[in-house]
C-alpha cells in the first residue's frame, strides 16, 4: 500500500534548491513578460537582503514614438502610462510572480531603465 492509497502525505528526506542560473532566467522571463521586452534584454542579478533574495534589474523600456504622442496624447496611457510609472507598478507584479514561480522569499526588486525601444503598438499583454 503506497502513501496515495491512504491518502498520507509523505515525508522525505533532503532538501530543494533552485540555481542561480534558474532564478534568473525566471527572472529575465517574468520581467519581459510585464514589460514587453525580449528576455535577452533583461539583466538580473541576485544579492542576499537579511536571508531574503533583493532582484536587480536592468533593461530597456518600450515607448511610443514622440510623433505618434503628438498626434495621439492618450497613446501613453495604453502604453501603461509614464515610464516611471510602468516601472513603478511592475515591481511588484515581478517580485510576486517570481515568488510565486520559484517560492524563493524576495525582499525587493529594483529596476533600473537603461534606454527605450521606439514600439509601434501599446503594451501587450
Amino acid at each position: 500500500m503506497t502513501a496515495a492509497d491512504t491518502g498520507r502525505r509523505t515525508t522525505f528526506s533532503g532538501h530543494n534548491r533552485v540555481s542561480t542560473q534558474a532564478l534568473t532566467s525566471t527572472a529575465q522571463g517574468v520581467a519581459s513578460d510585464v514589460l514587453g521586452i525580449a528576455p535577452d534584454l533583461v539583466r538580473a542579478v541576485w544579492r542576499d537582503d537579511h536571508g531574503a533574495l533583493a532582484l536587480s534589474l536592468a533593461l530597456p523600456i518600450g515607448i511610443p514614438s514622440l510623433n505618434r504622442v503628438l498626434r495621439d496624447p492618450h497613446l501613453v496611457d495604453r502604453f501603461g502610462g509614464s515610464v516611471w510609472e510602468r516601472v513603478h507598478a511592475a515591481r511588484g507584479e515581478i517580485l510576486a510572480r517570481i515568488a510565486e514561480l520559484t517560492g524563493s522569499a524576495l525582499s525587493r526588486v529594483d529596476i533600473r531603465v537603461t534606454g527605450a525601444r521606439v514600439q509601434d503598438g501599446g503594451r501587450v499583454r
